[in-house]
């Protein structure tokens, strides 16, 4: 393989990376604001709204907890991305990389979590609940982004180990030459 090729797969294995961080916090930003602008209804004899999800609490509670979670923790992850070069202690680093390939498996699964539930509460939902059909697509744009979302956190993962794989294979060629 050509040098000039390897450092394009080096390069732009950590520019992916840092897209799914950016795709990952719209993701967010999406499921947090469906469920907190249209989340909650009420039938028309009631005053106190409800969670468009089977009236269960919960499954809004969560939906917006993780979108917001989730953010802030992309927002921390991209600062990282751009103190990572000043960090010159490889212990440090090595952290750095282990914080950022857990926290990822971690909203990876949480994601898988929230999706399945938000969409179990949404098919248990009785259509009484809501007569008037409202926010049903923004549930239904909570779940989608919600299930989009396990995919985009589990590749920032998957960047992130093949980034620094091929930079320790990398660095072993070099230090065996």
């Amino acid at each position: 393989m050509f040098p000039d090729v390897k450092l394009w797969l080096k390069y732009h294995s950590s520019l992916f990376g840092t897209c799914f961080k950016y795709v990952s916090r719209l993701f967010s930003i999406v499921i947090f604001g469906c469920i907190a602008n249209e989340g909650y209804i009420n039938r028309p004899n009631e005053v106190e709204e409800f969670c468009i999800f089977n009236r269960n609490q919960n499954a809004c509670n969560y939906g917006v907890f993780m979108g917001s979670m989730a953010f802030l923790c992309c927002v921390a992850f991209l600062a990282l991305d751009v103190y990572f070069p000043q960090i010159s202690s490889v212990k440090d680093r090595k952290k750095a990389v282990l914080a950022d390939i857990g926290v990822s498996a971690f909203w990876s699964f949480m994601w898988f979590v929230g999706f399945c539930f938000l969409a179990n509460q949404w098919q248990v939902t009785k259509q009484e609940d809501n007569p008037l059909r409202e926010g049903g697509d923004a549930a239904r744009a909570a779940i989608t982004f919600s299930f989009f979302s396990i995919f985009t956190w589990d590749y920032w993962r998957a960047s992130i180990i093949h980034q620094h794989i091929s930079l320790f294979n990398h660095r072993s060629r070099v230090s065996n030459s």
